[in-house]
């Protein structure tokens, strides 16, 4: 187990009740502002809709933006809405991709590192967008958990955002060049008390993929630590909460089933069930495949057990670059026609492996619940204190939360430990046994990280790295280049091996060699994901590819994990060192 002082060692920390105190007197001058879609449709809240939705057997849809422009972004918003619409497949929800930076105070937004999302600057620009078209604005990502997230709460708030998050993300990112944990759980416990001390109800939305769900073995861990969310936000701040999930569902039983349990623990209104990426690995005509699977899943989950959930059709593009306009309104046709088929399907369904499945996992997530509580209670952690539950939480990590208070026996394997799995086993399978006897025999140290946020990718290689007999060293996720180098040269690794995802490929990679050549560090640094980043001066936001600027700057490209091998092998026989 663990203590009190082992976590909690700073001494005085920011007091709960003081922050909630804070968040009361914000309330007098913020609260939930007008909206082109709360005006149309006549209600207080995105979760007034969505209950009377329920009640007309209306399922939602959810569509995803993802531009770096402002105009273009609102552009998208007035021309997705009426395309969909001019065909009856009205949209009620949009998430908006924002950066990374839009988690740091405003002050130092200028000078850090962009990804390939949309930056709000002013509170205007975010009731801007959000006025541009009758569809329910989500400010998720980047908004709640970071140290921003007061300003980010109180222009979304104004703006008639009814559902802000992710509070998800506090758990499990990092914001580069961003380490104060006290300073952001702060700001995130005051963000939580204004919206629980709104006049209209407003979801705090976390995503459980974007949280610990992608570091649980166990599915019921997932629901165990959504109760534990469920009783921080509200139970101890008083506000509602709605979680999304979906990223990493590819097993139809288990999408539903989870589903299921999910409205069972949680009768507020969801915000959406987001789409199964992971199963985007082809074509468009392949993609199109996993698309209809998991729509097919998540329309039958809200005709058997209508939560609110607004369905997220994502581009069949999306596994390799940022869906253009075109493209999303493609897809939510799609999920439209489809649904009104799977009407005809009803029939066919037998719920009941799913009910089964679902019992079982709300058993073992009310025990994972009341074993956390007790454990924390036990350590010495005020559990009626929202500032010290989210802060320990975050810092024994999801992985380690599950081994202290799981089930032990998994009740339900996760779909994102089975999809590790399957993938780096048919990594390692097109690795030839000679270049396997060749690399255990070499034993190479070498050293993992993501240039961002997106973990999936690295975990794949760390298991197939380790089972071909490396030392993998861990670099980190979401690490700055200076420290990643720093780490390399200290740890004597042979190389880094770099996954990468959000746009930002080329800075990232030019900064790490400079770094390495300040330390002296002659590795080789091999790279792989999506390697592209938009341009400076760009006038459509999308990024473009830069695979042969990081060849001719020196990196190692890699298109599969598999390909890591033969060009670590490769590396070292060059090094000069060898």
């Amino acid at each position: 187990m663990f203590e009190r002082s082992q976590l909690l060692g700073e001494g005085q920390l920011p007091d709960a009740a003081g922050l909630v105190d804070a968040a009361r007197s914000l309330a007098r001058d913020w609260q939930v502002g007008p909206s082109a879609f709360l005006a149309e449709h006549g209600v207080a809240s995105e979760a007034e809709f969505k209950r009377r939705a329920i009640a007309g057997g209306q399922i939602c849809q959810h569509a995803q933006i993802g531009f770096r422009d402002p105009a273009r972004t609102r552009r998208a918003w007035v021309e997705i809405y009426e395309a969909c619409a001019a065909r009856g497949a009205p949209l009620v929800r949009y998430g908006i991709c924002l950066d990374w930076v839009m988690g740091l105070p405003r002050g130092k937004r200028e000078t850090a590192t962009r990804g390939t999302g949309l930056i709000l600057a002013e509170p205007e620009d975010f009731a801007a967008l959000a006025n541009a078209a009758p569809v329910a604005p989500h400010f998720g990502d980047f908004i709640i958990g970071f140290p921003a997230s007061v300003e980010n709460t109180c222009a979304a708030l104004a703006a008639g955002s009814t559902a802000i998050g992710n509070l998800g993300q506090y758990f499990t990112f990092r914001l580069p060049g961003w380490d104060d944990d006290v300073a952001s759980t702060a700001a995130t416990v005051t963000a939580l008390g204004l919206i629980a001390r709104q006049s209209a109800e407003v979801l705090v939305h976390s995503n459980l993929d974007d949280g610990f769900a992608a570091m649980c073995t166990d599915l019921s861990s997932v629901l165990g630590l959504a109760l534990v969310e469920k009783h921080i936000v509200e139970d101890l701040l008083g506000a509602r909460l709605a979680h999304c999930w979906g990223h990493h569902f590819s097993d139809p039983l288990k999408r539903l089933a989870f589903h299921l349990a999910l409205s069972q623990v949680n009768a507020t209104p969801g915000t959406m069930v987001y789409g199964n990426t992971v199963s985007y690995q082809g074509g468009s005509a392949e993609n199109f495949a996993s698309l209809a699977s998991y729509l097919a899943t998540d329309i039958a989950g809200q005709m058997l057990c209508p939560s609110g959930h607004a369905v997220n059709p994502v581009p069949v593009t999306e596994n390799s670059r940022i869906p253009d306009i075109d493209e999303i309104i493609d897809a939510q046709l799609f999920a439209a026609r489809l649904s009104g088929h799977m009407a005809g399907q009803r029939a066919l369904i037998d719920p009941e492996p799913a009910r089964e499945m679902a019992a079982r996992l709300v058993a073992g997530g009310e025990g994972y619940k009341t074993r956390l509580l007790k454990g924390f209670a036990e350590a010495g952690i005020d559990t009626g204190d929202a500032f010290e539950m989210l802060l320990v939480m975050r810092r024994l990590g999801g992985s380690r939360l599950e081994r202290l208070f799981g089930a032990g026996a998994a009740v339900e394997v996760s779909p994102q430990a089975e999809e590790l799995a399957e993938r780096a086993r048919c990594h390692l399978a097109r690795v030839g046994e000679a270049e396997r006897t060749a690399f255990a025999a070499r034993r190479p140290r070498l050293m993992v990280a993501t240039s961002d946020v997106h973990e999936h990718g690295m975990r794949v290689l760390e298991r197939v790295l380790g089972k071909l007999g490396a030392e993998v060293l861990y670099g980190g996720v979401s690490v700055d280049p200076g420290a990643l180098a720093a780490a390399a040269s200290a740890m004597n690794a042979d190389a880094i091996l770099l996954s990468t995802y959000n746009g930002v490929a080329l800075e990232f990679y030019r900064a790490l060699k400079r770094a390495l050549d300040r330390h002296g560090a002659g590795l080789p640094v091999l790279i792989g994901g999506r390697l592209n980043q938009i341009p400076d001066g760009s006038n459509t936001s999308l990024p473009v590819d830069v695979t042969a600027e990081l060849r001719a700057g020196g990196a190692i490209v890699c298109a599969e994990v598999e390909d890591a091998v033969p060009a670590v092998l490769a590396a070292l026989d060059r090094s000069p060192g060898d």
